[in-house]
């Protein structure tokens, strides 16, 4: 038996994957773990929070105060950057960072709604950094024009990372070199005797000049603080270029967050015993002051301004190019272009264009907390992807460094709790934007080369719902839909009724395509079924197939109709066209039988030769006879099916619908009218028509008014005389159904 699959493979450039990550690319510089990752990531982190908020930190809260804001602001970045850690050594992750890591567990859809304002604030945060470091040159030289010295600070951080990410890195050597340099002038002024003010170790948190000291609170302090935790995904950004991004990544983010917590606690302990609290507080160059050579730590500012704009505008251009490899944006081929060295130009200029407008506007405080929000928004899915697969058990999640569950949902709680503690009203358009742009990628039907969990989730979120469902309802009356099973010999034939199958099962019922070898080749009933099923889904109605390979038609149908009767979601209808099977009368009675035994109910269509479903306007639905009495129960007989497919194809064909019985003396007409009428009512069927017929129903078929086709219950033991005589006599197509049970037309 062969199952189909209408997801491709990954694809056959798996030897390709190989080869990118171990560096044979030519052409291409890659990087390795100290200056592709631990080097950008640490010059992230290390920014101007460090240099002229810190210590406002420490004289609000107190050393305590200040370490308890550091350790929780680092325990969720520690856990995101063990999560992203965790999934790179899972995947093989291609270019993009984080997208790249979403995209492969979430889809494309999901990763792209994250990677689009990632990729977005990623770039703005070129300008702030930009405006951060003109704040610094202007300290120094405050006769300069502000725009210039932005314009010049951006031409140098163009260019440099327009001839190559290589340049770029090299020059971040510099930047590190003038850091360490600013941390030995803070040792040397503790060496000196700097440490000489008593500590206090939980503040008044007094506020800042700006409110004019009127008070600030603990979370109001850790709002301030946090975005100096962030920047791990400097690293990761960069997961296109890396000689080893499984190793690199891990290695080089997780020793970059670690050696920046010493650090900033550190830091924390020398200017609590360093400076006052008043001094602290109201003084944002207090470390500049007491360090031993203050012009040190202005220049380790204005490098960790730069750094920090040349690793986003280097790391920028590679989620945007990562982005158009996917042909999720406008103009994505034009994107995805690489120089022959491997450098992503036209990704560079257009992340340029965007960071010059942003520029002109001179002040990006109304869209500052976005970009905050869209990175945590980042670090909370690159949690919830670990999470997920960590709950999903699913074999393929086999990640070389694996982490308790209780970090990833720190991670992901944490990343939420921050957004919404700094800023709950940008929090809440964040997430609207990332829905809308999700929504939007929906439309667009990306096909990813690779394949990602989301079918585990949902089979998961159903098995779990189905296993409820059972313990809760075991009648499945309320929830009835049509789950169609079609055996299939000659796709040709099952094309011709592909609407009218299309049409009782829409919008929610299911068709599961049995085919079964032997009259066409297995090649060509293979790309039949395929594109079947393919077909029907684009209309709105899941379908699948399987192939049974048989050379006894009957007996391997009613083997596959009970392998399917144990599974969770079973097909419930069994689906015969009799075309399909001419001839063949004995085997299908025996199916049906069996069908039946099964509680599997079964639909016969015969189709005549000429009417097909006619113009698709009417249905006759013939009721049965119930002389003497014509009460209504719950209990129909052998009727709900016919009458629930009479229904939906009265719904999707927008026809007319009539109600056919007889009966065999004219005192029982009036009760059988008034019946019709009933059933019509109860069942919740409106505008009906009925008709009632005097006689016996064979005599009375070429008596009823014409329809596009005519519906009728049968036993377990059909009459295929009296199918094939009905066809000729209504002149239409006929549709011959038995309950499996389950169905019940008044539920």
């Amino acid at each position: 038996m062969s199952v189909g699959n209408d997801d491709p493979p990954e694809g056959e450039n798996l030897q390709n994957k190989v080869e990118e990550h171990k560096g044979i690319v030519p052409g291409k510089k890659l990087f390795g773990t100290f200056g592709g990752v631990f080097v950008p990531t640490l010059l992230t982190i290390l920014g101007v929070i460090m240099y002229l908020r810190e210590g406002w930190v420490v004289g609000n809260a107190g050393l305590l105060g200040a370490w308890l804001i550091i350790l929780i602001s680092f325990s969720i970045t520690l856990a995101t950057g063990l999560s992203l850690s965790s999934i790179t050594t899972n995947i093989r992750i291609g270019a993009g960072g984080a997208f790249s890591v979403i995209s492969q567990s979430l889809g494309l859809e999901v990763g792209g709604s994250i990677g689009i304002p990632l990729y977005l604030s990623q770039t703005l945060a070129v300008a702030m950094y930009i405006f951060g470091f003109r704040a610094g040159w202007l300290w120094i030289f405050p006769d300069h024009p502000a725009i210039v010295v932005d314009l010049l600070a951006f031409t140098i951080l163009f260019v440099v990372a327009y001839i190559s990410a290589s340049m770029a890195f090299r020059i971040q050597y510099v930047i590190l070199a003038i850091i360490i340099s600013s941390f030995i002038s803070i040792i040397w002024a503790a060496y000196s005797g700097s440490m000489q003010e008593p500590i206090t170790w939980w503040g008044s948190f007094a506020g800042s000049p700006e409110n004019e000291f009127s008070g600030i609170g603990f979370w109001g302090v850790f709002a301030v603080f946090f975005p100096a935790a962030t920047g791990i995904m400097a690293g990761a950004n960069m997961s296109g270029e890396l000689k080893n991004p499984r190793r690199s990544i891990p290695v080089g983010t997780l020793s970059a967050i670690v050696l920046s917590l010493v650090i900033y606690m550190l830091l924390a302990f020398w200017l609590a015993s360093s400076a006052s609290n008043e001094e602290l507080v109201s003084n944002y160059t207090v470390i500049a002051e007491k360090a031993a050579w203050g012009q040190l730590i202005v220049a380790g500012l204005l490098g960790a301004t730069f750094s920090s704009a040349l690793s986003s505008i280097v790391g920028a251009p590679r989620i945007l190019q990562a982005l158009g490899d996917h042909k999720i944006l406008p103009a994505s081929d034009w994107l995805a272009q690489r120089s022959s060295s491997g450098e992503p130009r036209n990704a560079m200029i257009m992340t340029g264009i965007i960071v010059f407008l942003a520029l002109l506007l001179r002040n990006l405080n109304a869209i500052a907390p976005f970009i905050a929000m869209f990175f945590l928004l980042t670090y909370a899915m690159i949690n919830m992807v670990v999470l997920i697969e960590q709950n999903l058990q699913l074999v393929s999640f086999r990640p070389l460094f694996r982490i308790p569950k209780a970090v990833s949902f720190i991670g992901a709680f944490g990343s939420f709790f921050v957004m919404f503690i700094i800023n709950p009203i940008f929090s809440l358009l964040a997430v609207v934007v990332v829905v809308l742009i999700h929504a939007y990628l929906l439309k667009k039907h990306l096909k990813a080369p690779f394949g990602d969990v989301r079918s585990g989730l949902f089979v998961a979120i159903a098995e779990w719902a189905a296993k409820q469902s059972n313990k809760i309802a075991p009648s499945n009356e309320r929830t009835w839909k049509a789950n169609l099973l079609v055996p299939v010999e000659d796709p040709n034939i099952l094309a011709g009724a592909f609407h009218f199958l299309k049409d009782i099962t829409y919008p929610k019922g299911s068709i599961k395509i049995l085919g079964l070898t032997g009259k066409v080749d297995d090649k060509k009933l293979t790309s039949r079924l395929i594109d079947l099923t393919s077909s029907f889904r684009k209309r709105g109605v899941f379908s699948s197939w399987t192939i049974i390979d048989t050379e006894t038609f009957e007996q391997n149908l009613v083997a596959g109709m009970e392998a399917l009767g144990g599974s969770f979601f079973r097909p419930r209808v069994l689906f015969i066209h009799m075309d399909s099977f001419d001839g063949q009368d004995d085997k299908i009675r025996n199916v049906v039988k069996k069908a039946s035994q099964h509680n599997i109910g079964v639909l016969i269509l015969a189709v005549h030769r000429n009417a097909v479903f006619g113009r698709m306007n009417s249905i006759n639905l013939w009721i049965d006879d119930h002389s003497p009495d014509w009460d209504i129960s719950m209990d129909l007989g052998n009727q709900d099916l016919a009458i629930l497919i009479s229904y939906k194809l009265k719904k999707n064909w927008e026809a007319s619908l009539r109600m056919i019985t007889n009966v065999q003396e004219q005192h029982n007409v009036y009760k059988a009218k008034e019946y019709l009428e009933n059933l019509a009512e109860i069942a919740r069927i409106p505008n009906v028509k009925d008709k009632v017929l005097l006689g016996d129903i064979r005599s009375n078929i070429s008596k009823a008014p014409q329809a596009s086709i005519n519906i009728f219950s049968m036993g377990p033991d059909p009459d295929f005389d009296f199918i094939r005589s009905a066809v000729e006599r209504t002149g239409s197509s006929c549709l011959f159904a038995l309950d499996s049970g389950e169905e019940n037309a008044l539920a």
